[in-house]
């Protein structure tokens, strides 16, 4: 009785649902606490960016802060620099993402008792052990390199350990799952050198946003693992490209790659992902006919508008565990993980996963799902640090027979 009630103690201070059946063992209770919860992407730094130096990741007002993230369990954030698509016409992608870069690294400074840079899956576990929260970090959009093979050496001493290849629109690295035109028919030649290089280097290739043909291209370049830092199950929403396909996990999996399951509800459930593209295309059709920016005064109040006019269907927090079990299903329980995507999914995402307060809810839902400890541990982070030591240790050697 007394582990009952300590157990319904943690759940209430996380906001699960103490409804649910109460597990009798302590082991179980606390798993939360005593696991390694990885997540690979997350848009925070956008925030900070955005914020004008207002606050610090500690402080941040979105999905992930601080606070949030001890009170959920959570011990490792990727920090995604994200590159708008724009700035390949626009110029400036390479010293925003410094600018980024920069800014973690002054959040990291400034709460030393709170966070701690990560450069290798050591620091994480090492982080771990000394109760600090690691801030690891990605490049999302390789505009970021503007074109150049010597930008990755340069952002790799600067601490980044994966780079997402392309965003929203194809650019001169591969075409994107969500741009309709396919400028490279998978990746351009620029795109191969680039993946030779991470490779050398040892830095994780992300294939989320990559088109289908960027994807086994990739797959068939790369000599190391490669790795979806926050891409979602295809079989749930058919037709989205943006996510991957059965074929697509299973070629994955052979190669020794992992999917971290996006926590978008667009991503996650076809009903929710239909009424939101039909909201979004009214709105889309507004802004058009009155020449009005997304973050306009009247555009804000239509979309509200729309929003209230139009509700869209609830998503369970056990829909991101059904996209677990798909995956397990395919190719078994080594080859999928966590990467929410918070603060850059904004509201999508669903109901009791709300923000990185809310991991704890998740793990119980494993193990309400009867997952084993070594499961979950495998899912919350196990897989992706496997993933990473061999992305290092290809470098490694590659590097070694070269000296030869």
């Amino acid at each position: 009785m007394q582990i009952k009630l300590m157990f319904l103690f943690v759940l209430i201070l996380s906001g699960c649902s103490a409804g649910d059946p109460i597990s009798e063992s302590m082991a179980e209770a606390d798993l939360a606490d005593e696991i390694l919860i990885i997540d690979t992407h997350m848009d925070s730094p956008m925030l900070v960016l955005n914020s004008g130096g207002e606050f610090t990741l500690a402080e941040s007002t979105g999905q992930f802060n601080y606070e949030k993230a001890k009170q959920g369990g959570l011990n490792a954030a990727f920090m995604a620099v994200y590159i708008s698509p724009s700035l390949r016409e626009e110029g400036g992608a390479f010293d925003l993402a410094n600018k980024m870069i920069d800014q973690i690294e002054e959040s990291i400074s400034k709460n030393p008792e709170k966070f701690a840079a990560a450069l290798t899956p050591d620091d994480i576990k090492g982080n771990f052990e000394k109760r600090l929260i690691s801030l690891p970090m990605g490049i999302e959009n390789g505009t970021a390199l503007e074109e150049k093979l010597e930008n990755i050496q340069h952002f790799f001493n600067r601490g980044i350990r994966y780079i997402t290849l392309t965003h929203s629109r194809a650019n001169g690295i591969c075409d994107s799952s969500f741009d309709e035109e396919k400028v490279w028919k998978g990746l351009s030649p620029f795109g191969k050198e680039v993946v030779a290089e991470m490779n050398r280097l040892g830095l994780m290739i992300d294939v989320s946003h990559a088109s289908d043909d960027a994807f086994f291209q990739i797959l068939e370049l790369s000599e190391a693992p490669v790795l979806a830092t926050h891409s979602s199950c295809r079989h749930f929403v058919p037709g989205l490209e943006r996510n991957m396909s059965d074929e697509m996990i299973k070629r994955l999996a052979e190669k020794g790659g992992v999917i971290q399951i996006n926590f978008c509800t667009s991503f996650l459930d076809e009903q929710y992902g239909k009424a939101y593209a039909e909201i979004s295309t009214r709105f889309r059709a507004f802004l058009q006919e009155e020449d009005l920016g997304r973050r306009d005064a009247r555009a804000v109040e239509f979309r509200e508008k729309l929003r209230q006019e139009n509700p869209l269907p609830e998503v369970p927090l056990g829909r991101v565990v059904d996209h677990i079990e798909h995956v397990i299903g395919l190719v078994g329980v080594d080859h999928v993980g966590l990467g929410s995507d918070f603060d850059g999914v904004g509201d999508s995402v669903p109901v009791g996963l709300e923000d990185v307060s809310k991991y704890r809810c998740l793990v119980k839902e494993m193990t309400s799902r009867g997952f084993s400890r070594e499961a979950i541990e495998k899912i919350c982070g196990g897989n992706f640090l496997r993933l990473w030591k061999a992305v290092e240790q290809k470098s490694l050697t590659e590097n070694s027979e070269d000296a030869v």
